[in-house]
């Protein structure tokens, strides 16, 4: 040990290499966790209609919803049965800001797509919202087993940090659930833009009385529950939507 300090005091140099060496160390440790490793995000739309014109409105979109798909690639369109009312929910993929931006552009100069759906559709809407989300690192898209059912988006607001902080406990918890049969899981999602720390969990079950007793089931499976007791200590809040996909929804 006396040999080391007496090298330390006659090279500096070495002094600041291990001081770096300690930093960049340090940085690699405090780390969010697993990063996006590409440029493909998933925008959520979610558009609030007139209840006079919801009808009106779900045929129209039905007719021409092509004229938008041609742009750029829809995951999926649903109307929300519960957790909201007149509202639908619908989700565009994009592989960069830049091609979003191109798509955006094009569809503003798309005559055809001016004149025939947003000037009628428009009007019919009271509000709109969108949320920019990536994939978490550890999920793939994944298709339900067969077409029809319903939807639940689930979403949950975590406390600031990052998945540094609570990416673990809330992988544990959506992977026990999921690796156990309480439902199917086609997403986890992250938000960029919007509201942060939040987190998008989006299943599929065969009807709303399936995933009630699927839901009821996981309540008495002690693996489950805890794995949720120790993700629900970075919970701030959480709500839910159940979905009815629209019949042009991909994911129908």
């Amino acid at each position: 040990m006396f040999i080391v300090r007496n090298a330390f005091r006659r090279s500096p140099r070495l002094i600041e290499h291990v001081r770096l060496r300690n930093a960049e160390v340090h940085r690699a440790g405090v780390s969010t966790g697993p990063q996006q490793q590409h440029l493909t995000f998933y925008e959520f739309r979610t558009y609030n209609i007139h209840p006079e014109k919801n009808a009106a409105f779900h045929k129209l979109t039905n007719e021409k919803i092509g004229l938008r798909t041609a742009h750029s690639e829809l995951l999926g369109y649903w109307s929300v049965e519960y957790g909201g009312v007149n509202q639908v929910f619908h989700i565009w993929k994009y592989d960069s800001y830049a091609q979003r931006a191109a798509v955006r552009a094009s569809l503003a100069q798309d005559p055809v797509w001016t004149e025939e759906y947003t000037s009628k559709a428009m009007p019919m809407l009271s509000s709109q919202d969108n949320e920019v989300n990536y994939l978490v690192p550890w999920c793939k898209l994944e298709k339900p087993p067969k077409k029809g059912g319903v939807y639940e988006l689930a979403s949950f607001q975590m406390r600031p940090g990052g998945p540094a902080v609570w990416g673990q406990t809330f992988r544990a918890a959506v992977s026990c659930r999921s690796a156990a049969g309480y439902g199917h899981l086609v997403g986890v999602f992250h938000s960029e833009f919007g509201q942060l720390n939040k987190v998008s969990v989006l299943w599929w079950y065969e009807s709303p009385d399936q995933r009630a007793e699927a839901r009821h089931t996981a309540h008495g499976d002690a693996r489950v529950v805890a794995a949720v007791r120790e993700s629900v200590s970075y919970l701030k809040s959480q709500t839910n939507k159940l979905l009815f996909p629209c019949l042009y929804s991909p994911l129908n």
